[in-house]
């Protein structure tokens, strides 16, 4: 019997079962045995009536979006495949995150503070055998994800909103002035919001056959048994390449046990570890990780998966009256595999930039395409997550990795808090990337040099012409700032535009991370 059959037989939940879903799924993706997916079809006729202003399939995160549109006054149909209920495990986040929740009146303050289940301080970053590096209010407040969408779910009622549970969907037809959703019963709408994840059929349909540009394996536990520890780690590593992978770590304290992850960053060439065989190094090294015996470990739940990531991101749908949100979008950086967090971030502007596109009936796949925007923050970001892989035939030193990254963080370190902290949350900006750059590059100039045959020319090209839009993105955003008055100005019509302009620059460029 395999440590993972041990240490999982017997949990509630079936995880053995679900694994072994997982790995097949993550083997369709290496081998590019996936099936094309025909879900989403167009039509040239009209529709009779509409019954709804906004359909959004996926209730777990889309009940987000859902509670805002619903309290602005539009007709929602919310739709989730099973019970609309968080998991047991929290979701981890910054406190000062979750402030969307409250400015956009979905929580009071006295209700987020009940959502928050647990919170720890300081968190630790360290590679290899390199100092330690402490920070504090990053990613360290759990919120309970149970009382979380309860307290959602009730707003999103309240405020006029329709839920079907046990409603999954199944297919979709476009028209001229409608959509006609099929879920076990037609619901027409004038815009499908899709938050199913990654693996939305939509998503399948709209990406096709083609493998993932990289993808993040995530293995790990919430157990009990643990040393006394109130600290976290945001990002740890301590072995040399195994697998060609460099395992990173990450730690915190939860309301019943401890949380420990195991993650890494790899292309998805057919050679990679399963999730199986990962999940057996999880077991093989959390011992010396957390200083603990397998032995002494009860097990409440295990966590695991693989997220997906493509280079065209966010995601435009071609349909029209159609939108991906949250981890349908890939929305993220191909550094996180928290979609809760770039859901917070990024909520405040989708529930308005939507508002205004229903208003003013821009629903065209061009118009809905503005709320989707590039973003050259999260792009330039794709060279990091490059820098932190290995091919499968590639020959590095073993703690190449470990030693770029000490003297990247020490270099962000240096430079305080406003270089670090965005970053640690998925948030780069311009002039924390150059300053960055710069000082590693006059500390550290033979690695540097060694990083660039290990992106490859083309990767580094790339990057550059992220890094110059980042630029230029921050010389601009100021500018839409100034103009805010002439574009509040405007009819509906170009206000919409203007102010998916001014979005764009503004996220675009990391300037809605406030330190």
């Amino acid at each position: 019997m395999s440590l993972t059959e041990q240490m999982l037989s017997g949990l509630p939940g079936h995880p053995l079962a679900g694994l072994q879903w997982a790995d097949d799924l993550w083997l369709r993706y290496r081998t590019g045995n996936l099936p094309e997916q025909q879900v989403i079809h167009q039509s040239e006729t009209l529709l009779e009536s509409v019954e709804w202003d906004v359909v959004i399939c996926g209730g777990t995160l889309g009940v987000l979006v859902g509670a805002g549109l619903a309290q602005r006054g539009w007709r929602v149909a919310l739709l989730e495949r099973g019970l609309l209920q968080g998991r047991e495990q929290e979701w981890n986040i910054s406190r000062r995150e979750l402030k969307t929740l409250t400015d956009l009146g979905l929580l009071t303050s006295d209700e987020l503070d009940a959502v928050i289940a647990s919170e720890y301080n300081p968190a630790r970053i360290q590679f290899g055998d390199g100092e330690p590096l402490w920070v504090e209010d990053v990613l360290n407040v759990g919120v309970d994800p149970k009382s979380l969408l309860e307290r959602l779910k009730a707003k999103f009622l309240a405020a006029g909103g329709q839920l079907f549970e046990h409603t999954a969907f199944d297919s979709a037809q476009v028209h001229p002035n409608g959509v006609v959703v099929q879920a076990g019963q037609p619901f027409t709408t004038r815009l499908l919001i899709d938050a199913m994840g990654h693996f939305s059929p939509l998503v399948q349909q709209a990406r096709g056959t083609a493998k993932p540009d990289a993808v993040c394996l995530v293995v790990g536990t919430c157990a009990q048994g643990y040393p006394q520890n109130d600290m976290g780690d945001l990002i740890a590593s301590f072995t040399p390449l195994r697998h060609q992978c460099q395992y990173f770590w990450e730690a915190f304290p939860a309301r019943d046990g401890r949380t420990t992850y195991m993650f890494t960053y790899m292309d998805a060439d057919p050679r990679r570890l399963s999730l199986t065989d990962f999940f057996e190094e999880y077991w093989t090294l959390l011992p010396e990780y957390q200083g603990v015996s397998l032995e002494d470990l009860r097990v409440k739940r295990a966590l695991f998966g693989f997220f997906p990531c493509y280079k065209e991101s966010p995601l435009r749908y071609p349909w029209g009256r159609t939108l991906a949100v949250g981890d349908s979008s890939g929305s993220q950086s191909p550094l996180s595999f928290g979609g809760f967090g770039a859901m917070i971030r990024h909520l405040e502007r989708l529930v308005t930039g939507i508002d205004e596109a229903l208003g003013c009936d821009r629903l065209s796949s061009t118009a809905l395409g503005a709320l989707q925007p590039y973003q050259p923050n999260l792009s330039v970001t794709w060279l990091f997550q490059k820098s932190m892989s290995v091919r499968v035939d590639q020959t590095l030193s073993e703690q190449h990795i470990n030693t770029m990254l000490t003297a990247i963080f020490a270099a962000m370190a240096d430079m305080g808090e406003p270089t670090l902290k965005p970053f640690l949350q998925d948030v780069v900006q311009f002039p924390a990337l150059a300053k960055t750059l710069a000082v590693t590059s006059l500390k550290y100039p033979a690695l540097v040099a060694k990083i660039i045959p290990q992106v490859g020319l083309g990767a580094l090209v790339s990057w550059l012409g992220h890094y110059s839009s980042l630029a230029g993105y921050s010389a601009l955003e100021p500018l839409a700032r100034a103009l805010s008055p002439v574009i509040e100005s405007l009819p509906p019509v170009p206000r919409y535009y203007s102010h998916r302009w001014r979005d764009r620059l503004f996220y675009g460029s990391g300037k809605d991370y406030d330190v």
